[in-house]
């Protein structure tokens, strides 16, 4: 038995009713756990000698929303090697990601045992909440109001929970898929005013980052001809 089946019959054994999923990919194992269930599983995770992830290494939020999709919201379909862009010729229910819209992502690492884990908990749409694990890892604390403040999830419980990256009056929360690469507002120093003003962005939306796909055949062929 490997390290990670281990650590996978260890978990299972421990907190086995409060997960609903559970992978391994690249190595690393996942496990999604019940979002009522998440300060016990912690605890237990931080505290059982066997576990012993006395280490919260990072708490990341995601957004599903356009999950394999394209800028334009078309879906991407197609084997690992070779993906093809079908546009309305597919059911982008298909190629979208299945249930809710926001997770949260903690990753844990267990120095004394020497093994990594992530938790994964998925929450509710119109309004994503999870409660806070400051009181299990201090290190939560900036991780939390960084997920807060980019993907609008509350932590309930949170001490102070406010936004960390973005202006006091920034409005809505940029690591959201709906929210536009340019943003709502700008801001310029006014002269008549003597102070920086506030004023609806005057730039047009626009992609700043290409996407290539290509055929791993073809890229192979394009190499061997150089």
């Amino acid at each position: 038995m490997t390290k990670i089946e281990k650590l996978s019959a260890r978990l299972d054994q421990a907190v086995g009713d409060a997960i609903t999923e559970s992978n391994t990919a690249l190595g690393e194992l996942t496990v999604e756990v019940v979002r009522d269930r998440l300060v016990d599983v912690c605890t237990l995770l931080r505290d059982d000698p066997v576990l012993k992830f006395e280490q919260l290494v990072d708490v990341c939020g995601v957004d599903y929303s356009l999950y394999r999709c394209d800028e334009g919201g078309k879906p991407w379909v197609g084997s690992s090697s070779s993906q093809q862009h079908l546009g309305e010729q597919v059911d982008s229910s298909n190629s979208r990601h299945q249930g809710p819209r926001f997770a949260v992502m903690y990753h844990l690492l267990s120095v004394s045992q020497n093994h990594r884990l992530r938790l994964r908990v998925m929450l509710d749409d119109e309004f994503p909440a999870v409660p806070s694990v400051v009181s299990i890892w201090k290190s939560a604390d900036w991780y939390e109001r960084e997920t807060f403040d980019l993907f609008g999830i509350v932590f309930e419980g949170h001490p102070d929970l406010r936004r960390i990256l973005t202006d006091y009056g920034f409005i809505g929360h940029p690591f959201r898929k709906d929210f536009p690469i340019s943003g709502h507002v700008e801001m310029r120093y006014d002269p008549d005013k003597g102070r920086v003003v506030y004023q609806p962005v005057t730039i047009e939306p626009r992609v700043l980052v290409p996407r290539i796909i290509r055929d791993s055949a073809v890229a192979e062929e394009q190499v061997d001809s150089d």
